[in-house]
């Protein structure tokens, strides 16, 4: 079996990175042009959504909560509160979140969800303010889920290939049962991510997402 010269293999390993590079260019130009886009084409929607948090219950129109980023940096994620003030507080308490056997658990019934909260849930409206990280470079249109810093401390050395990416809005593990996947489940969707990511694997994800979101599928 004849050797690969160490030119060969240097040329090649440059190749991978200048088109590792442009990927990376192309995705983050794509993450600012859409994500503008969709916050302005979708302000209405901002505004009577924080109307109607405001007229239902007392307390901020948005929920900002730490997340671990890309490289392991955290930021605060920008969602619209479909909760109670004092849900955290709330938590410990809920017989499911005792008897839980996944670190990762959305419980079906939340009683801690508020009416107006269930609904822009249930249309993923509660998401729409994410595009504003998207913006500020925090996150990527496409990627892992933004983990919290207690569920990142469960994942083995490999799991945390995961942080190499910038975290997503929406990813594989959401075109794959959403909120019905295991944790487990959800950290082999973001490694098969990393391993594969592509303009092509990206756009696929943005397009499965549309009927999910369209639909509900796993939205609670």
């Amino acid at each position: 079996m004849s050797k690969v010269s160490y030119e060969t293999r240097a040329t090649t390993v440059s190749q991978i990175n200048t088109n590792y590079s442009f990927y990376i260019y192309v995705k983050r130009t794509f993450d600012i042009i859409v994500s503008l886009l969709l916050i302005l084409l979708f302000l209405p929607i901002f505004l009577i959504v924080a109307v109607l948090i405001r007229l239902e219950s007392k307390g901020p129109v948005f929920f900002l909560q730490e997340r671990v980023g890309q490289f392991g940096n955290t930021f605060k994620i920008i969602k619209f509160r479909s909760m109670l003030v004092n849900a955290e507080e709330i938590l410990p308490t809920l017989k499911e979140f005792q008897e839980r056997k996944e670190v990762y658990v959305k419980m079906k019934n939340d009683p801690r969800v508020t009416k107006i909260g269930s609904i822009i849930r249930k249309l993923s409206l509660d998401e729409l303010p994410q595009l504003i990280n998207v913006l500020k470079g925090d996150m990527s249109l496409v990627g892992p889920r933004p983990l919290i810093q207690s569920e990142i401390e469960h994942c083995t050395k490999e799991q945390l290939v995961r942080l190499n990416v910038k975290p997503g809005i929406t990813g594989l593990a959401q075109i794959s049962g959403r909120t019905d996947v295991t944790f487990d489940q959800l950290l082999t969707h973001d490694i098969n991510y990393v391993k594969n990511q592509s303009l092509k694997l990206d756009l696929i994800i943005l397009l499965k997402t549309i009927p999910y979101v369209i639909l509900g599928k796993g939205a609670y």
